[in-house]
């Protein structure tokens, strides 16, 4: 264990961490074809359909049967939550069908709808975790352990490539790429960062955010009406488990399996402000 100038203690070694890190990239490098792969499809669909409507609603049942289910249970191996049961399809925060209305603007619709979503929560993270590491160089947060920083380092080009992958989807259909977080929970998000003085404070904060964006991805697996998108979701979801696993060593909490993981905290279409 490493405590830190300001009484924090990293509660597993730093070689621990440093092999979870290890493993986390191992894996993220493993998804990348896949994830590529769906992205290629997922644009092919939408240039050939357009944004709104299933092609094929018997395929895409399938799809959720299969893709769906096996994302439930690789994602629930890394649950930190104590609850069980099955998924819910519609959780409330995620109210309104994934490929329903179009946001205030009318520029992402259907499955680009949540695509939006999915690149604005990656672009979101990823400032997190810069805005992290800025904390750290300049004093804010104590004395952080390298491993941690490697971690946060990792984590955040990781959610950098999952955004250039969905980015890759909405500009391919002819959409405006998004570079920023337009995300009504951005101002607070800032505000929590900012605050933060150790390194227990982000790590909690950057956890909320990783459980959000699993379970949302998870969320889309159900939802969505593109094959191509099913298996983007699918193949990225994991890997941001892993994250908030990792976090919860960092934090002490042993990440205890559940037999589904849940949707409670998914993100929802309306979060998006553009």
């Amino acid at each position: 264990m490493t405590t830190t100038e300001g009484g924090w203690t990293l509660p597993i070694s730093e070689g621990e961490l440093a092999g979870l890190t290890r493993e986390l990239h191992e894996a993220h490098q493993d998804t990348l074809p896949a994830m590529r792969a769906g992205a290629l499809d997922l644009a092919a669909e939408v240039r050939a359909r357009g944004a709104d409507g299933p092609r094929d609603p018997g395929r895409r049942r399938f799809l959720l049967g299969a893709g769906g289910a096996a994302a439930a249970l690789t994602l629930a191996a890394c649950s930190s939550s104590g609850s069980g049961g099955s998924p819910a399809p519609a959780p409330a925060s995620a109210s309104g069908s994934a490929s329903g209305s179009a946001s205030a603007s009318g520029q992402y619709t259907g499955d680009l709808k949540v695509v939006a979503l999915a690149t604005a929560l990656e672009n979101q993270a990823v400032g997190a975790y810069q805005a992290a590491l800025d904390a750290a160089k300049a004093g804010r947060l104590g004395t952080v352990p390298p491993a941690v920083a490697s971690f946060i380092t990792t984590a955040m080009g990781q959610h950098a490539d999952h955004a250039k992958v969905w980015n890759s989807v909405l500009t391919g259909a002819g959409k405006p790429a998004i570079t920023d977080v337009p995300l009504s929970n951005q101002p607070a998000t800032l505000k929590a960062l900012g605050a933060a003085t150790d390194v227990a404070t982000v790590a909690k904060l950057a956890l909320s955010l990783e459980d959000q964006a699993a379970q949302t991805y998870l969320f889309a697996t159900y939802n969505v009406t593109s094959p191509g998108g099913i298996a983007t979701a699918a193949t990225i979801a994991p890997v941001e488990a892993m994250h908030a696993a990792i976090l919860n060593y960092v934090l002490g909490q042993y990440p205890v399996p559940d037999d589904f993981l849940p949707v409670d905290k998914a993100a929802g279409p309306g979060l998006l402000t553009v």
